[in-house]
């Protein structure tokens, strides 16, 4: 222990008594003392020669040597580097400042509030509800009792804790929330966040945005369903867009059907987003089922009402010539930065 101290002490008058302002020697210093077979590594290979009851004192010994020739070491360094003087960098008051990037609205945002846009100008409210949500509101209330085959259309997420709650497979669950409100007529948008189990593609995700649209009233009828979404297409896709509606099949209504409208990507010629038919599904719709408007409290005899949803995804796809639905989720900034004039 002793002799471990008396050579601390010996280089510690060494160390302090080195000064110089050349880089290269501040080098060597750095190499002699402090190197991986330098005199500090040297110092640390004698603690296994000392007692083990002295090892702790000679271990602070040395910790405290080491941190005072770092010291000693960045001030030599600190004092051999140039420094530039105001006369060779003379600060040139005409130059901008520095530019902070711009941010933008997500395009799944973006056409969220296009869509919705163009529905409050027919007098759509807008409505919102959890995406957690009970068995009855997801599923009974809409025509779908248990063990009905109809439920193993939607690939559901179920709470591990509580099987009879879901992630809310539609926004068709604010709809039952609002026609249990009991206030007639209705014209009410829902948009938001839904979850199916389903395989990640270019086409799918296993989460998605959706805007579901309700309609009740005395006297509505199918016509004006489909005059309702003609207007939609005309108002987002131009008047050069074309529109088919072919036969479905939803349990919460009756009849249904199923919208494309032509493939944008491809001008209908064909592409792995229209899957070669050169036109793209954009949404559901049919007229409510009178079971689901009597599970809401609502005489089917004397009201009726029309229904739609729609993803937001596939829409912005065919909006910004977007071939990958992928990329909406995968916060690339250099695909979102395309969006900024947009915004």
């Amino acid at each position: 222990m002793k002799n471990l101290r008396d050579q601390i002490e010996n280089l510690r008058q060494e160390i302090s008594a080195f000064q110089t302002q050349d880089l290269s020697q501040v080098e060597e210093f750095r190499i002699k003392y402090l190197g991986t077979k330098g005199l500090l590594k040297n110092l640390m290979g004698l603690l296994k020669e000392v007692a083990p009851e002295q090892k702790k004192e000679a271990g602070q010994l040395l910790n405290e040597f080491k941190q005072f020739t770092e010291a000693h070491y960045e001030t030599l360094r600190a004092a051999s580097t140039p420094k530039a003087s105001a006369k060779d960098t003379p600060a040139d008051l005409s130059l901008p400042g520095d530019a902070f990037p711009v941010g933008s609205r997500h395009p799944v945002t973006l056409m969220r509030n296009q869509i919705v846009s163009i529905f409050q100008r027919l007098g759509f409210a807008v409505a919102e509800g959890p995406e957690i949500e009970d068995d009855w509101h997801n599923f009974g209330a809409l025509n779908l009792p248990a063990h009905h085959p109809a439920r193993d259309m939607q690939d559901t997420f179920y709470i591990q804790q509580n099987p009879d709650w879901v992630l809310r497979t539609h926004t068709s669950s604010v709809q039952i929330r609002e026609m249990e409100k009991g206030k007639l007529p209705i014209r009410m948008l829902m948009p938001g966040r839904v979850f199916r189990n389903e395989t990640i593609s270019a086409r799918s995700h296993c989460f998605f945005h959706q805007i579901e649209g309700l309609y009740i009233d005395k006297n509505v009828s199918f016509a004006d369903l489909k005059q309702t979404l003609y207007f939609f297409v005309q108002e987002m896709y131009g008047p050069q867009a074309k529109v088919r509606f072919r036969p479905s099949y939803f349990p919460f209504t009756e009849p249904s059907a199923e919208m494309d409208v032509s493939c944008f990507i491809c001008d209908s010629k064909g592409c792995h987003v229209c899957k070669k038919t050169g036109w793209v599904e954009i949404l559901g719709c049919g007229m409510v089922h009178p079971n689901v408007l009597t599970n809401c409290g609502i005489d089917p005899e004397q009201y009726s009402g029309f229904a739609f949803g729609m993803g937001v995804e596939r829409p912005a796809m065919l909006k910004y010539g977007v071939n990958d639905l992928r990329l909406f989720s995968e916060n690339d900034v250099r695909f979102l930065k395309q969006f900024t004039a947009a915004t």
